[in-house]
């Protein structure tokens, strides 16, 4: 009787290894080592999984990882590590530059009142102040807008991050469905089901979709893109937008064009997109509650709305790139 080998391990108990969590790559450990079934995964992905423990953090983040999420610890790995890092520092940077040159000019302008004031709340002799103060501070605080990516969209991103920047292919544009397809069926989603956890689905989904679109479309070209896309970019943008072609009137939003995958990159930088804003805590909540919702919607439809192929770019393409 013949039986299946089994899979060949990648990595090793106690291995030291690079792990890809989000855009970034963490140092991490492997602790175990065990092969996943389409009966027992977890993930979405049958074959060797590792349990990971990321160097510095809490055993609660420890997971079990396919091994395209890994990397080998070596100089080459923990250059990119350290480039994928600069890289979203500098996005980070520059969408909270505009917030934080708003937030400083109101403190110089403030600068000179409260040098002669006590602190609006407080008192001089150090007690906490009136109850209003202390209600005002209290609404001021941060909500933590923390998202549940699922397994399955952790790997659509990582394998989105290998086609483009390691294979140098491309979303094959436009895209079917593309972000407002995606976007309407969510809605209608929600208007069927009536999730109990959201706010007033039946009033609130419209607004929440729109919004999602419209900040597609304005965030896309300056923060969505890896610098392989941007010649791409460039083309539709004056074959749908710009060129001297286009008649006035019938000009096409990005979101008709991209598909879910660069939703997908948008959705898991909202966290750091609305801690740079003023936005206030209630509205923040409800942003979180349905963005998770819609990253819940897009894992059961993952094999409908994203690309399972990217395309190779022409070599005419790519020479555009390297002049």
């Amino acid at each position: 009787m013949s039986t299946t080998a089994a899979p060949t391990l990648t990595y090793n108990a106690q291995e030291r290894v690079l792990c890809y969590h989000g855009p970034l790559i963490y140092e991490a450990k492997v602790l175990k080592t065990k092969n996943f079934d389409e009966t027992s995964t977890s993930t979405g992905v049958v074959g060797p999984h590792y349990l990971v423990h990321y160097k510095g953090w809490k055993q609660t983040w420890d997971e079990w990882v396919p091994a395209s999420r890994l990397l080998k610890h070596s100089e080459a790995n923990l250059g990119l590590q350290k480039t994928l890092l600069q890289q979203n520092q500098a996005t980070t940077t520059t969408q909270s530059g505009s917030a934080s040159s708003k937030v400083h000019n109101r403190s110089t302008a403030g600068a000179n009142k409260d040098s002669i004031s006590t602190r609006a709340g407080a008192r001089k002799d150090g007690t906490r102040g009136t109850k209003r103060a202390r209600e005002e501070d209290e609404s001021t605080k941060k909500i933590d807008m923390k998202l549940n990516v699922p397994e399955v969209l952790k790997a659509v991103l990582v394998d989105d991050w290998e086609a483009v920047t390691k294979n140098q292919q491309l979303v094959t544009l436009p895209r079917e469905p593309h972000v407002r397809d995606v976007l309407s069926g969510f809605a209608e989603y929600v208007r069927t089901t009536k999730p109990a956890h959201l706010k007033e689905p039946s009033l609130v989904i419209q607004t929440v979709v729109d919004g999602l679109q419209v900040y597609f479309d304005r965030a896309l070209g300056s923060n969505l893109l890896y610098r392989f896309e941007r010649v791409q970019y460039a083309g539709v943008r004056r074959e749908h937008w710009t060129g001297p072609h286009v008649i006035v009137g019938t000009e096409k939003e990005m979101s008709l064009i991209y598909g879910a995958e660069h939703l997908l990159r948008m959705l898991v930088t909202l966290p750091q997109m609305i801690a740079a804003t003023t936005i206030d805590p209630d509205s923040v909540v409800l942003i979180r509650d349905y963005t998770n919702e819609l990253l819940n919607y897009m894992a059961k439809e993952k094999d409908r709305i994203f690309q399972r192929q990217y395309e190779n770019a022409p070599p005419e393409y790519q020479n555009v790139i390297r002049s």
